[in-house]
């Protein structure tokens, strides 16, 4: 099941289930079951309090993922996200907003799924599954 709510915010500029579709072929193309996942789109300072107060960072972030199953298996987890963040990062890297929405949607599950971005190789690793996982996104 994949849910979202919108934290703080009045709306947010494109409709999350329609990607939905995409973020369970993203897991199922990783052998894995969907489980529960819960995207909350929210403010820089709402997810500046959660950075700080879960994981003691402080510093702005355009995605924190809490994972919330312990079975590899099946990918379940909480995803909160920044649309600010997002809204900047897409200005800065010259993309729509859809695409960078899409590839921060799923890195959050790429991070449910084991994937880790902590050191340059990791990075890599992981930007180039996004970039796969985004040539299979459909148009708007």
């Amino acid at each position: 099941m994949l849910k979202y709510q919108i934290e703080g915010l009045d709306s947010i500029p494109f409709k999350p289930e329609n990607i939905f579709p995409w973020i369970k072929k993203v897991i199922t193309n990783e052998n894995r079951l969907v489980g529960n996942l819960f995207y909350h789109f929210c403010s820089d300072e709402f997810l500046y309090h959660i950075n700080i107060n879960f994981l003691g960072h402080d510093f702005y972030t355009d995605i924190i993922t809490f994972p919330l199953t312990e079975n590899d298996d099946i990918i379940s987890g909480e995803i909160f996200i920044s649309v600010d963040r997002i809204r900047e990062n897409a200005s800065h890297i010259q993309t729509d907003l859809y695409s960078e929405f899409a590839r921060v949607m799923v890195h959050g599950v790429l991070h449910l799924l084991g994937y880790d971005d902590h050191t340059a190789e990791q990075k890599r690793e992981m930007r180039a599954k996004e970039d796969y996982y985004l040539s299979l996104l459909p148009l708007k």
